[in-house]
Parts: C-alpha cells; structure tokens; sequence
C-alpha cells in the first residue's frame, strides 16, 4: 500500500510540472496527464475507469445528477484526486476550469438549500477513458456529473475534438450563504442581454422569435445535434460594433476550452460564413423572466436556457454539426487509415 501511494504521489508530481496553461495544454501533454491519471490507479479502479474507444458509452452522455460509468471522485484517494483533476485541468483552459470548479461547488449549495446529499454530492463527478491514450493513438475521455459534460476526442495523436460542451448552474445566481453573489455562466449570459438591449426595433423583431422560452435546451443530451429553425436576427443585419458583441459571446462560450481548440472553432465558423450565423431569443426579455437564446451557424449551435426554478437555473451548450465526439475527424480517419 505505501508503494503504490508513493507511485500516486509521483505521478502526481509528473502531470503537475508538465501540465501548463501557457499556450493550451496539446495533445500529447493530455496523453502524459491521462497515463499518469491511469497509472495511479489500483487495477479494478482502473477496470472501471477505461472502455474501448469504440464503446457505445462514449456517445453517452447527461447533465442530470445520475448514476453514470467511470470512476467518481468520491471513490479516489486525496493523492488520486489530485492527479485526476490535474487531468481535468490539462483539458481546459484557465477560466474553463475555474467555471467548471465553481459549478461543482453548487452541489454544497444545493444541500444548505435542502437538496438530498446523496444526490448533491460535489465529489459524485465522474472520469472515464476510451481506448488507450498514447503518442499516436486514437482515443478519449470524458469528464462528466452534475451540470458538467465535458469530452475529448483525440485523432491520431494531433486533432482534437471537445464538443459537446456542456456547462449548467442551478442556482445561476447564489443568492445566499457564503456563496452569495456567485454566478459560473454570468459573462453568456450579460453579454447576451448586452446585445439584446442594442438592437433597434427592427432589429428586435427579427431576433426574438417567440415571446416563450422552452424549459430546457432544445438538443437535450442527444447524440447528435438537430438543426434548429432558420430563425433570428442574421450576422449581416447587425451593426459593426454588434457584431464584434456577437463574436464576443460566441467567445465567451469557446473560450472554456483549450486556446488553440477554441481559436480553431472560431475559424471553422467564420470559414463557413459568418453571415449565416443568426441570433435568436425566446421568452422574456427581463432577468427575472425565463429567457433562452442560441446563436447557430452552418456548423455549430450554441443554446442557453435559463428558465427552470423563477429563472435561476442555467443550461448552456456548445454542439457541432458534424464534430461531436471527433465524428467528422473520425470518418477521414477511417477513410483514409486501413482498419482491421
């Protein structure tokens, strides 16, 4: 037991010197961070925590506070957690992670609130590896509990794939205890009211396409992102100074993940024309009534709905077309790579 105590705390050390925010963490730093993660773990932890890649759990996945497969938090040591979350911290960027860890700290609201502890338990978040991560693998990980669905899908051992994305607070704004005041997704949502209160008349009945808000985000956990209707206020009918707003929150929801990713889906949407990107609002336009709003494009949806609970509790998502879960990446890959 003391041997492979000392083995955790090492690998721990590992990840911690080489696991940097610099520049984004790339693929290969996520490759030392996931094999440290792995090599810290007894074997029937680690029976739990890794699937094939080719598992049809990889597609699986919630945002509700349930049951799930993989290896909680709960159920590491303090040395195991602290190499796990090194991992978490590798996947994300600087304000990805302390957004991610300021939602999980809710569930200790949730309880002062009189939520049911075994259900609103901060260390019920859940780590799961697909395949075998290495130089020139391909594979993935998850990390996923709730109001937090975050994955990682690694080609080849260069192209990197994290959608869905999915962040939620419930309460959106704390609005007691020590907490007061907190509220993880405030910038997507400010920034969103921001652009709403600078449209004009006509401009305002173009974006809000009905006066109530659905309860929920209209994708849901679904394996594939629908299109949506081609409603809302077009790229093209914004202002200059608008559209630098629009961009900014488009921002503010990729900017959770690594730099380069983030910069790479920025690009991929202006590539496939940012005058097709549409603005669209539902529900009220007052912060004390439910309002939700997306913002889509040829390849890409982002929605926010703030509805549930007198509109204090947030679901945001960030979904592509064709490249959730490295689907798009992984179809050339096939194409092109001889399989057995």
């Amino acid at each position: 037991m003391v041997g492979h105590m000392r083995k955790i705390l090492a690998f721990a050390l590992i990840a911690g010197m080489l696991i940097t925010h610099a520049a984004g963490a790339e693929p290969s730093q996520l490759v030392t961070a996931a094999r440290a993660f792995l090599d810290s773990l007894t074997p029937a932890q680690r029976e739990r925590v890794q699937l094939p890649f080719e598992a049809d759990e990889r597609f699986v996945w919630y945002y509700t506070p349930v049951s799930r497969r993989g290896l909680p938090l709960k159920d590491m040591s303090e040395a195991q957690r602290q190499v796990a979350m090194r991992l978490l911290r590798a996947g994300l960027s600087e304000p990805g992670y302390a957004k991610a860890e300021t939602i999980r700290a809710l569930e200790d609201v949730l309880v002062e609130m009189g939520g049911n502890p075994r259900f609103r338990d901060r260390d019920l978040y859940y780590f799961t590896v697909f395949g075998t991560p290495g130089p020139q693998a391909t594979w993935g990980w998850r990390y996923e509990g709730h109001h937090l669905s975050q994955h990682w899908t690694i080609v080849n051992g260069k192209a990197l794939v994290t959608t869905p994305q999915f962040f939620g607070a419930n309460p959106a704004e704390v609005r007691q205890g020590k907490l007061r005041g907190t509220r993880p997704l405030a910038i997507e949502e400010d920034l969103a009211y921001a652009l709403l209160g600078s449209l004009d008349d006509a401009q305002r009945a173009l974006a809000i396409i009905d006066s109530k808000a659905p309860s929920d985000i209209l994708t849901t956990n679904s394996r594939q992102a629908a299109i949506q209707a081609d409603l809302g206020l077009p790229y093209s009918k914004l202002t200059a100074s608008q559209q630098a707003m629009l961009f900014e929150l488009i921002e503010a929801h990729a900017r959770a993940t690594l730099s380069a990713t983030a910069a790479e889906r920025l690009a991929r949407l202006r590539a496939a024309s940012v005058d097709k990107i549409k603005f669209a609002w539902m529900g009220g336009t007052q912060r004390s009534a439910g309002h939700y709003y997306r913002i889509q494009g040829p390849t890409f949806l982002i929605e926010f709905d703030n509805t549930q609970d007198a509109a204090n509790h947030v679901h945001a998502v960030w979904r592509d077309f064709d490249g959730d879960f490295g689907r798009d990446l992984l179809g050339e890959h096939y194409r092109t790579t001889p399989h057995r």
